[in-house]
């Protein structure tokens, strides 16, 4: 190798040393900024127990898993008024709640979002949204967006699918499909409630929830 090649490679790395000294601090920064407004917990994981709650519906009054009569299990899903995937899922968490509330798996739906940073995601936006699509199922404010950080939720939608006694059974994604309902190929939520009424084990337990990050609280 000659020596205008030599230095040229050695100005090469050089450059390149340089440039990885400088991007450090810069990378550091932000994942500190990012890691600042993520829940501190990882929530919830398969076979562990969800905690009760009670969070005010659109109607008003406060809801508790407790306080839902005749269950089997339940369909809480994580989702909100202005996120693209949440509207485009929002037909098949209602279709959700039709078709197995009855059986005693209700939908409760909870919205997480900090109406702060995301104004359409209020509490009057969510009254108005439930009356607009006529929800059959609760709708709950999580202001303090404590249920979300306990749960795990990082996404809108967001389900996690519990038995009777409160065991999360499943985590994920509604299905394997967002964009194109007619295209779904796996159910992942009906399937686990098809395997809890058969009283079979789950086969897929977790899927990775496609969605909106929630907006948390910037304070």
């Amino acid at each position: 190798m000659s020596d205008s090649a030599l230095n040229g490679h050695f100005v090469i790395h050089k450059h390149i040393h340089i440039m990885k000294k400088a991007l450090f601090p810069l990378l550091f920064v932000l994942a500190a900024v990012a890691s600042a407004f993520m829940p501190a917990s990882t929530g919830y994981k398969v076979g562990d127990t969800a905690r009760d709650f009670s969070l005010k519906n659109v109607d008003g009054k406060m809801v508790s898993l407790s306080g839902i009569k005749d269950v089997k299990g339940y369909i809480v899903v994580f989702t909100c008024n202005a996120c693209p995937y949440a509207k485009a899922y929002e037909d098949r968490i209602i279709a959700l709640n039709k078709k197995y509330a009855t059986l005693g798996y209700p939908v409760v739906a909870i919205n997480a979002n900090d109406k702060d940073v995301q104004p359409a995601d209020s509490y009057d936006n969510m009254q108005k949204r439930a009356k607009e699509k006529n929800y059959g199922f609760p709708y709950l404010y999580d202001e303090s967006q404590e249920i979300a950080k306990t749960y795990g939720a990082t996404r809108t939608p967001h389900v996690f699918v519990l038995d009777q006694n409160r065991v999360v059974k499943y985590i994920g994604a509604i299905d394997d499909n967002s964009e194109e309902p007619d295209q779904v190929k796996e159910k992942y939520v009906e399937n686990a409630i098809e395997a809890l009424r058969a009283g079979k084990e789950v086969a897929v337990k977790e899927t990775k929830a496609i969605g909106c990050s929630i907006k948390w609280k910037q304070s």
